[in-house]
C-alpha cells in the first residue's frame, strides 16, 4: 500500500521525540506494520533532515544527529563560524537542532586551532602556586631525608642487638686475665 509523504512524516513525528511513542503501539494504532515505521523512521534520519512545526505553528528544519566522523571539514568550519558569536541559550538550541553535543564542537575548535598552529594558551601560574610548589618539593625532599635516617637508625639497632646476642653482655660477672 502507498501511504502519502504527509502521512510518513507525521508518524516519524510520533516516534521521535519530545512525546515519542514505540512503533509496536503506533503499528496497532495506526495499521501500519512496526517494520514499516521503523524504516520511515530509518530512513528519515538518514536522509539528514525532517521537517517538524515549533510553538507558533511555523515549520523549521531538524537535523538528524550523525556521528562526529561523518561531518566534512567544510560542514565542521560551518558550524565553528555559525556558533562563534551565539550565547549559550541560542547555542543549545542550535546544537539540538544540528544534533551536536557542546563537547564535540570544543573538540573541533581544539582540532581546528591544532591545525592553524593556534596553541592552548599556558595558564600562568601565580606566586601562591609557585610558593606552594616549590614548598611542596621542599617537604618531599625533608621527608625522603628523615625516611633514610630512620631506616640507618633502625640498622644500627638491628646490628647492636646481633652483636649483643654473639658476644653477649659487656657487664658479666666474670674476671678477665688480671683478676
Amino acid at each position: 500500500m502507498q501511504y502519502s509523504e504527509v502521512f510518513k512524516q507525521q508518524m516519524v513525528k510520533k516516534l521521535c521525540p519530545p512525546g515519542a511513542i514505540s512503533a509496536c503501539s503506533l503499528a496497532n494504532e495506526v495499521g501500519v506494520s512496526q517494520g514499516t515505521l521503523s524504516r520511515w523512521k530509518r530512513d528519515a534520519a538518514t536522509l539528514g533532515t525532517m521537517t517538524t512545526k515549533d510553538q507558533s505553528n511555523e515549520p523549521i528544519e531538524q537535523t538528524a544527529p550523525r556521528r562526529p566522523q561523518d561531518w566534512s571539514p567544510e560542514e565542521i568550519m560551518q558550524v565553528l563560524l555559525e556558533t562563534a558569536a551565539l550565547s549559550d541559550k541560542e547555542l543549545g538550541g542550535y546544537l539540538r537542532r544540528k544534533g551536536l553535543h557542546e563537547e564535540t564542537l570544543k573538540q573541533w575548535r581544539v582540532s581546528v586551532n591544532t591545525a592553524l598552529g593556534k596553541h592552548q594558551p599556558k595558564t600562568r601560574k601565580s606566586r601562591e602556586q609557585k610558593a606552594a610548589e616549590k614548598q611542596i618539593r621542599k617537604l618531599e625532599w625533608e621527608l625522603r631525608r628523615k625516611n633514610a635516617a630512620l631506616a640507618e637508625t633502625a640498622a644500627l639497632l638491628v646490628l647492636k642487638k646481633k652483636v649483643q646476642e654473639i658476644w653477649g653482655d659487656g657487664d658479666d660477672d666474670t674476671s678477665g686475665r688480671n683478676g
